[in-house]
């Protein structure tokens, strides 16, 4: 019921870009270059965990993309999901080498926890993973969303911790729901998220995914992953090719 009312009153009260601010415009040309204008970029954290698949993004996670991202998020600014998910379909293209294949191509959301979607009334990387399917399609690649991860168990608040500390607090933390082992043997899979941090969470959903068979055999370590943003030291490997940032990636 909270996104239905949130999107009613995107409809009728007034419209402020949510990257700068500006009036009149649920987001601006500047902050649209920022999010999407720039090719996305192979983006890898330091340190990087074990198991952490080959990950692209859009944008760095600064300035106007931190703020898209963070008023999707948090603030319930719902309509921002249509760009976001621009930004994931270009990140999803890169790493798939811009190209249809045999089959769909599969989106797989990394869960947030049961209690953070309550709080925000909303899913927002199944959210934006959704709008990236729908502008791959238009693109002519066959793509669909398939939430086929959940969490087995709790886990802490990742806000606060460092990058040992999140793998600790996620490790064997996902697994892939009853049934969705057939369906990622036989697809391509790519895992998607709106940030990268650390890297912990897309390295535990790589590591749920393959113990289903969806990377091949196990220990294959050929996964691959997309996001909206990443964040700006992620970037450096690539920094030096890059004159505005953007990127995608995990909690």
């Amino acid at each position: 019921m909270r996104g239905w009312w949130r999107e009613i009153a995107g409809l009728v009260l007034p419209v402020a870009c949510g990257g700068c601010g500006r009036p009149r415009s649920e987001l601006c040309e500047d902050c649209r270059a920022a999010l999407y204008g720039v090719a996305p970029q192979r983006v890898r954290p330091a340190p990087e965990p074990a198991g952490l698949p080959v990950v692209h993004a859009a944008a760095a996670y600064e300035n106007a993309v931190r703020a898209v991202l963070l008023a999707h998020k948090e603030r319930g600014a719902l309509p921002l999901s249509r760009a976001l998910g621009r930004a994931l379909a270009g990140a999803v293209r890169a790493v798939t080498g811009q190209v249809g294949g045999p089959g769909p191509l599969l989106l797989v959301p990394v869960p947030s926890s049961r209690r953070a979607v309550a709080a925000r009334g909303h899913d927002p990387a199944g959210r934006i993973a959704l709008a990236a399917a729908r502008e791959l399609r238009r693109g002519g690649i066959p793509a669909r969303v398939v939430p086929v991860l959940r969490q087995r168990r709790p886990v802490a608040d990742q806000s606060g911790l460092g990058a040992r500390q999140r793998q600790a607090n996620l490790a064997g933390a996902l697994e892939v729901v009853a049934g969705g082992e057939r369906l990622l043997a036989a697809e391509r899979v790519v895992l998607v998220d709106d940030l990268l941090t650390t890297g912990a969470s897309l390295a535990e959903a790589a590591r749920a995914v393959e113990a289903a068979g969806g990377y091949g055999r196990p220990g294959s370590g050929t996964g691959q992953a997309a996001v909206v943003a990443a964040s700006p030291s992620a970037f450096a490997i690539n920094r030096n090719c890059w004159s505005t940032s953007i990127v995608a990636g995990s909690e």
